[in-house]
């Protein structure tokens, strides 16, 4: 009998879970409803930072990613808590414990989560050749990863808690900002945390609220701008698959693709504090300057946050719970400090009343 849960740390907060509730529609006489999403949270006893952080896992995934990583290690989720933040933590619509019908939902899923694209996503260099200064192809070496890839029964227990997008990359956006923004109404001006594939929510969300989204925290989001991703879909409106308004505005797509880019703004963007979190041995990093290229033309005010300038190295695309995920998240939450100190110190600026804010 294994009773790992005597070897881990107790501690006391306060916590619970609630629903964003979704739409009653009518089909076949009989009444459902629409796409209901589940939020976790936890705050400290004392909550005592000024906004609390909303954390949007991953395509695929679910919010138990920013919970404990795969080792068995405190993840993002407890780490911000012990820093003092209230943390709610979404399974957006269709995910984990949010429940969804294709039929009910109108949107059918996508192809099933395989081993093989976990391999390629999350340790691609696992098997690959190593070079004598443990760089491959121009990237630092992976060594963080939180288990041996040879390890099956690890390798299980990792992929287990992914499911399929919907089809529809659009559609999916859509939903998530549209449940993402009555939680930011309930829960009042947060700072929003995404990863990957739930970066372009990040920007869907302040384009809905941009009274409400006070600083983005990507991980690794999808991008460069109109970039496709295989199995996931495409990029239409620069950052995002669904609609985003524009200034000068425009009506579709295609007018997105043929503008100036020097001249796409994002109102809703403008002055917004951005930090674009990317690891040194990830893929992904590659797309991190044209990233924020993009969103300082849109107006936000946002910076790379590369980790190995930061004395973190041998990341990759899981970079919230891999070996050093304590590590990953130190900048980050230098980052926070920075921004909300800035705001506090000048309160005509995008995020206001800092101080009153805490708990």
């Amino acid at each position: 009998m294994n009773d790992f849960w005597t070897d881990t740390a107790p501690r006391t907060s306060r916590r619970g879970h609630f629903w964003i509730t979704g739409e009653r529609i009518v089909q076949g006489g009989e009444t459902y409803q629409r796409a209901p999403m589940y939020v976790e949270w936890e705050a400290p006893e004392r909550v005592s930072r000024p906004y609390p952080v909303v954390l949007v896992h991953g395509g695929l995934l679910q919010g138990t990613e920013w919970l404990d990583t795969p080792d068995g290690r405190p993840g993002w989720a407890q780490r911000l808590v012990e820093a003092g933040y209230a943390v709610l933590v979404p399974d957006r619509p269709g995910h984990g414990r949010s429940p969804a019908h294709a039929e009910v939902v109108g949107a059918p899923p996508g192809h099933p989560f395989p081993y093989e694209d976990g391999r390629r996503v999350f340790f691609p260099l696992a098997d690959g050749p190593r070079s004598t200064h443990g760089r491959v192809d121009g990237v630092e070496e992976h060594t963080q990863w939180p288990f041996d890839p040879a390890d099956d029964a690890a390798l299980d227990a990792f992929i287990a808690p992914f499911g399929p997008l919907p089809a529809d990359l659009a559609a999916s956006q859509e939903l998530d900002a549209d449940r993402l923004a009555r939680l930011l109404d309930r829960i009042g001006p947060s700072i929003v945390v995404t990863h990957s594939a739930s970066g372009p929510d990040g920007w869907l969300l302040a384009d809905r609220r941009p009274d409400l989204v006070t600083a983005i925290v990507t991980v690794e989001p999808l991008g460069p701008a109109f970039a496709t991703t295989p199995g996931i879909g495409t990029l239409d409106w620069g950052l995002t698959a669904a609609p985003i308004r524009y200034d000068p505005p425009l009506a579709s797509a295609g007018e997105v693709r043929e503008a100036d880019p020097a001249g796409l703004r994002i109102p809703a963007l403008t002055g917004l504090p951005v930090a674009v979190v990317t690891g040194g041995a990830s893929a992904f990093a590659a797309a991190g300057p044209a990233i924020v290229e993009f969103l300082r033309t849109a107006g936000a005010a946002a910076e790379r946050l590369h980790l190995p300038e930061h004395g973190v190295h041998g990341n990759g695309h899981g970079l919230i719970y891999e070996l050093n995920s304590d590590a990953a998240l130190t900048p980050v939450l230098r980052w926070l400090d920075t921004k909300l100190a800035q705001t506090a110190d000048q309160p005509g600026q995008r995020v206001a009343r800092v101080g009153d804010q805490v708990a």
